[in-house]
C-alpha cells in the first residue's frame, strides 16, 4: 500500500509502499506484530511463492486461531520495514529511473520504520493500537513506538530485546557489513543483474548464528562431532586432513539458504538500522524518553541471550517503571539464545497470552533446556 510521499530521519525522501498482511476481523482490537532483522509479513501459515522457510510462518505456534495472539480475539498486522525485501520499498525497488535503489535508498532507522507503520494504520483508519509486539530488533520496533506515538499504543511487549545493541555485538555486525561490502561482486552496492556478493551475505549471516546461540546452546547440539559430509569447494588446505564438523556445515547450511531469499543491501540497511538504536536517543535518559507513554508493558528476557541480555530487559523495565507506566518484567532460565523465542516459541505463549488477557501475574521463572 501506498503511504505516500516519505522523509526519512537521516535525509532523502521518496514515495513509500508498505508490504503488509493483517489477519482476523478488522472489528477486533488492533495488535501490530513487528517482525526481526530478515523476517517479513508473513508471520503465520505459509507466504506466498517464493517466500518460505524462515521468511515466512515464522511464529505460526504464537501467532493464529487460538493461539497466543489470538487471530479470533485480534485484528493482527504485520508490515515489512522500510529498507527491506519482502515488499516494502527498498533498495531492491525500482527507483524513479527504472533501476533498483540500490546504494542510493536513503538510511533508515528504527523511527523510520515506526513512522512508516503509522502511516499504514493511517490508511487503514487505525488510531489506536491495542498492542504492539516484537522480538529482537522487532523488540527495540515495540519500544519505538512507546516514544514516537504514545498515545497510540496501550500495551507494548518486548521480547528478547535491549535498549541498545552493545559494543561486542556492534562489533561483530561491523565484520558482518565489511564482509559484505569487501566481496569483489558487491561492485558498490550497484550488483543487481549480476552475481552479488552471495560469500560476503553468507560470511555475514555466519556471524548472525553464532550471535544467535550461546556457548552452552553450541556445545549441546554440535560439540566437536564430525558432519556427515564436507562441503563442497572449500579451499582450505588443512580440510582434507581434519574433520569437517557439524557445527561448521550448521552455518555453512544456513548460510546457503539465507543467501538465497535476503538482499545484502537490505541487510546492510537493516542491520545498520538496528546498530544506531538507541532508546535514550536525543533525551536525558530512557525513561525520559518515554515518559508519556502510560500503558503496560512486558519485558521478556532469557538467560542464555548474549545479544540481548538479562540486564538489558531490566533496563528496559526500570526505565518504563520510573516513567510511570505498569511494568512486567520476567526472565526465562534457558540456555537457548538469542533465537530462543523464535525456536522455542512456547517460552513466549504463557507470558504473552496472560498479557494481552491483563491478567499477567508473578511467577518464578520457567527452567527450560535448550534443545540437543
Amino acid at each position: 500500500m501506498s503511504v505516500g510521499h516519505f522523509e526519512f530521519e537521516r535525509g532523502g525522501s521518496l514515495d513509500l509502499d508498505v508490504a503488509y498482511e493483517t489477519y482476523g476481523d478488522a472489528s477486533n482490537p488492533p495488535v501490530l506484530v513487528a517482525h526481526a532483522l530478515t523476517g517479513s509479513q508473513y508471520v503465520t501459515g505459509p507466504g506466498p511463492e517464493g517466500i518460505d522457510g524462515q521468511a515466512a510462518g515464522w511464529w505460526s505456534d504464537v501467532v493464529g486461531p487460538g493461539r497466543a495472539v489470538d487471530t479470533e480475539e485480534f485484528f493482527v498486522i504485520v508490515a515489512n520495514v522500510p529498507g527491506s525485501c519482502y515488499g516494502t520499498t527498498g533498495p531492491t525497488s525500482m527507483g524513479p529511473d527504472g533501476e533498483p535503489y540500490g546504494p542510493d535508498f536513503p538510511p533508515v532507522t528504527i523511527t523510520d520504520w515506526v513512522r512508516a507503520q503509522a502511516r499504514l494504520l493511517d490508511e487503514l483508519d487505525i488510531e489506536t493500537l491495542y498492542a504492539v509486539i516484537g522480538g529482537s530488533v522487532g523488540g527495540m520496533n515495540a519500544l519505538e513506538w512507546a516514544r514516537t506515538y504514545p498515545d497510540r499504543v496501550e500495551r507494548i511487549a518486548a521480547i528478547a530485546t535491549g535498549p541498545r545493541v552493545d559494543t561486542q555485538n556492534l562489533a561483530f555486525d561491523s565484520i558482518a557489513r565489511r564482509a559484505i561490502t569487501q566481496d569483489p561482486e558487491y561492485q558498490g552496492g550497484e550488483y543487481y543483474g549480476g552475481p552479488g556478493p552471495t560469500d560476503g551475505l553468507g560470511l555475514a549471516r555466519r556471524i548472525g548464528h553464532v550471535q544467535y546461540l550461546s556457548k552452552d546452546s553450541m556445545e549441546n547440539r554440535f560439540g566437536r562431532r564430525a558432519a556427515d559430509r564436507m562441503l563442497a569447494g572449500l579451499e582450505d588446505p588443512t580440510a582434507e586432513a581434519f574433520s569437517y564438523r557439524d557445527i561448521a556445515s550448521y552455518l555453512d547450511y544456513n548460510a546457503k539458504t539465507f543467501t538465497e531469499r535476503f538482499d545484502a543491501n537490505s541487510y546492510l540497511y537493516l542491520l545498520r538500522a538496528m546498530d544506531e538504536y538507541d532508546l535514550a536517543s536525543g533525551h536525558a535518559s530512557a525513561a525520559d524518553a518515554v515518559s508519556d507513554f502510560d500503558g503496560s508493558v512486558f519485558v521478556l528476557s532469557y538467560t542464555g541471550d548474549w545479544q540481548f541480555t538479562v540486564e538489558q530487559g531490566r533496563e528496559i523495565a526500570d526505565a518504563f517503571e520510573e516513567a510511570g507506566a505498569t511494568v512486567r518484567f520476567e526472565r526465562i532460565v534457558d540456555d537457548y539464545g538469542h533465537d530462543v523465542f523464535l525456536a522455542r516459541p512456547e517460552t513466549v505463549i504463557d507470558p504473552l497470552t496472560d498479557f494481552l488477557d491483563g491478567d499477567r501475574t508473578s511467577r518464578e521463572p520457567q527452567e527450560l533446556r535448550a534443545s540437543s
